[in-house]
């Protein structure tokens, strides 16, 4: 069984990666996040990068709160994506709504399958 965790390996933080990934890296929008992903090199396991504007969620407490659920979301499901190329994907959740665990779940599940199937058509 894949491994439920999320470890420092698996996130985005690196200034320069992280603008090599917005200016060359491929998006599509699957409501409420926009996803932007390019294939990594050399790197140990899916990175993934988190966002939820200040502009839609003026307080911390509010973004940190669902930065926490979209990151749990995300740890659950990841072992629906593709193993054998590792991929550097950001996150971006757009809608102005805070919304349930349950429903960023959901969403972030098609989001996942969508991006595996992305991948899939870029790799044949």
């Amino acid at each position: 069984m894949a491994s439920m965790t999320f470890k420092k390996s698996e996130r985005l933080a690196h200034k320069k990666i992280i603008q090599e990934l917005f200016t060359q890296g491929s998006s599509f929008y699957l409501y409420p996040f926009k996803v932007i992903f390019r294939a990594g090199e050399d790197i140990p396991a899916h990175q993934i990068l988190i966002s939820v504007p200040k502009r839609s969620f003026k307080k911390a407490v509010l973004r940190n709160k669902l930065k926490r659920r979209i990151r749990e979301a995300y740890r659950l499901n990841k072992h629906l994506l593709d193993t054998s190329v590792k991929y550097q994907i950001a996150y971006i959740y757009t809608s102005k709504d805070l919304m349930e665990f349950n429903d960023i779940e959901r969403k972030l599940i098609a989001v996942l399958e969508r991006l595996k199937n992305q991948l899939a058509k870029k790799s044949e």
